[in-house]
């Protein structure tokens, strides 16, 4: 039988225990809440995302950390990182009430036919992106204030770039063009939502230029609901074994165009340094005494980086060179 049913066994001890006084009603509660293994049910907080979409968003939004790391590091040209730390349904009020002041609260569209959501960046994350857009090294404040006019300008921007990225983490799932609606410092200012209305939270730790701090996106439930159904691990893995297999693909496609690419080889003879005077006065016959001595192997550069050492010599009527050695990146950059 299962595990929620008693069997006949059970029931007689229980009835035998009731009819000899045995057992008090108390007891016989206790008994049939342990047998039937009941869990309260908190109405404050409905579960309404099943495990399944839970661990999909979870997925998905790994992808969207590792695509905001690629483009912070690139776009502020310092090493930066972003790691989903946690996926979780709460409601809104409690979501709200965690946030601390003043923070950056930014209210967008998921797209014209879906509903709003937030993105929340606490000033560890936001100022340091301000002083190094600003000409700075990415120092945060000693003390938390409010943004002016200008940061909250350049900050509009750099979410706009940030939410782009979300549209493609979440491509394989559903097409959506985030549009910010407006951008708040005070999140008790943002009555998006019923206070008991369920959301999904994912939390973000981010480091920009050493300082540890955290981004948190809210997507309410009202929100994500038309595009629930295909919030599944089944979806979600056929969707990626698919996307393997174009990558597969494309590299293959793409790896067969570059071996038809022509490269430019040259042989760098040497090098030394003169005053323009001494430019000015070259003349036809004039000797110049490089850097390199004869005896030894010249660089030979694939489009101006060199990769090989050579010696040169002839080959029938035209020059050559033997490959003697390979310039690894290491040596490049000494």
């Amino acid at each position: 039988m299962g595990k929620d049913v008693l069997s006949q066994s059970e029931i007689d001890s229980i009835i035998n225990a009731l009819s000899s006084g045995d057992l008090s009603s108390k007891q016989q509660d206790d008994e049939l809440l342990q047998a039937h293994k009941v869990v309260p049910y908190d109405f404050r907080r409905p579960n309404k995302f099943s495990k399944d979409q839970m661990r999909t968003l979870k997925n998905i939004h790994e992808n969207f950390a590792r695509m905001l790391t690629n483009f912070l590091t690139a776009y502020l040209r310092i090493p930066a990182a972003v790691k989903l730390e946690s996926a979780s349904q709460v409601i809104y009020e409690e979501f709200i009430c965690s946030l601390p002041l003043p923070t950056l609260v930014t209210v967008f569209r998921l797209s014209e036919n879906n509903g709003s959501a937030l993105l929340e960046t606490n000033s560890f994350f936001t100022f340091p992106i301000i002083d190094i857009l600003f000409g700075g090294e990415g120092k945060i404040i000693k003390q938390a204030r409010e943004l002016t006019e200008i940061e909250l300008s350049v900050l509009r921007r750099v979410n706009e770039k940030v939410l782009n990225n979300l549209r493609y983490a979440w491509e394989d799932i559903a097409d959506i063009s985030p549009l910010i609606e407006s951008l708040d410092t005070n999140p008790q200012f943002s009555q998006l939502l019923a206070s008991n209305e369920a959301v999904a939270l994912l939390s973000f730790s981010t480091n920009i230029a050493g300082n540890d701090g955290f981004i948190n996106l809210c997507l309410p439930y009202i929100t994500l609901e038309p595009v629930l159904t295909r919030l599944s691990a089944q979806n979600w893995h056929t969707r990626q074994s698919k996307m393997d297999w174009d990558m597969t693909k494309a590299l293959k496609n793409l790896e067969k165009k570059l071996k038809f690419i022509k490269v430019e080889l040259t042989a760098v003879l040497g090098s030394t340094t003169i005053t323009v005077s001494d430019f000015l006065n070259f003349e036809e016959g004039d000797i110049i005494l490089l850097d390199r001595q004869v005896d030894k192997p010249v660089d030979l550069c694939l489009e101006g980086r060199p990769k090989f050492k050579i010696n040169l010599g002839t080959l029938s009527t035209k020059m050559a060179g033997v490959i003697t050695d390979i310039i690894f990146e290491e040596e490049e950059t000494e």
